[in-house]
């Protein structure tokens, strides 16, 4: 039988012992060599959620279907942490005559009882998930109204996150600064990913530009120096990339260029923060 072997480490799990991506494959090609399964495909995500299925490698994976006969993976919520993208992937693992195999809880997909079986403890994973991200939530919250640290996750385009603190890289800070003067001589969000692309300029993540990417960056306060979390803004203790001045000005040229819409936008004022829409 041929298996597709799928790991998977998200930002919080790269801190516990076992759960890393070299520890999880070690152990993953050890079994298939034990059942005599041929691994032809391996597919690891590193720093996703199992939340999400908007993940590379799972993509590719579900993509290439037809070069694997069953998917092995160490532990259920190496794949999913939410019941209905499970059982979206087991229906679809299911017309496409796959099997699925968790070799941490020994599952197998061909009887009702552990079809049962591994439905109950997926819904355990996603309540054991659905609270991980109440108590992140209460954390952060207290951490925006105390004014202490960076309010976000992952590495924000124009910055290196280490060590608790935002420090400026050269080469993003001057495409950050390029896209704030692109959108107010006039491009468009659209036109600015496509002059990005364009120009061989790297991402983040490596891949191309998008409208939303470039929306993200505009109406983003951390380059003008605040930082926001849940309808909490206050300034921020990095350094900023473009001025409050600029960041005024993208966000009354957007104002003005949907003024249909009834999107909310934010204006940092001497006087406080101005919100209008």
């Amino acid at each position: 039988m041929r298996a597709a072997v799928y790991a998977r480490v998200s930002t919080e799990d790269q801190a516990k012992e076992g759960f890393s991506i070299p520890a999880q494959l070690k152990r993953l090609n050890a079994y298939c060599k034990a059942r005599n399964w041929l691994n032809v495909s391996q597919y690891v995500d590193e720093g996703f959620s199992g939340r999400d299925v908007k993940r590379p490698a799972y993509q590719r994976m579900m993509d290439e279907k037809d070069r694997w006969d069953v998917l092995v993976v160490l532990k259920m919520d190496r794949i999913h942490r939410n019941s209905r993208n499970f059982a979206q992937m087991m229906d679809s693992l299911n017309a496409w005559k796959k099997e699925f195999n968790s070799m941490q809880e020994a599952f197998d997909t061909t009887t009702a009882i552990g079809r049962f079986v591994m439905d109950t403890i997926q819904r355990i994973a996603q309540l054991e998930s659905e609270q991980i991200g109440e108590r992140v939530k209460v954390g952060m919250s207290q951490k925006a109204k105390k004014g202490v640290g960076y309010l976000g996750f992952g590495q924000p385009f124009g910055y290196l996150y280490q060590d608790r603190t935002l420090s400026v890289i050269e080469s993003e800070a001057a495409v950050i600064q390029m896209i704030h003067s692109l959108y107010l001589a006039g491009l468009s969000m659209a036109d600015i990913a496509n002059h990005l692309d364009a120009n061989n300029i790297s991402s983040k993540t490596g891949a191309g530009w998008s409208k939303e990417a470039v929306s993200n960056i505009l109406h983003n306060p951390l380059y003008c120096g605040y930082v926001r979390w849940d309808g909490i803004l206050r300034k921020g203790h990095h350094v900023p990339i473009i001025t409050i001045d600029t960041y005024n000005k993208v966000q009354e040229a957007m104002q003005q260029r949907i003024r249909s819409s009834n999107g909310i936008h934010t204006c940092i004022r001497p006087e406080g923060v101005v919100s209008y829409g």
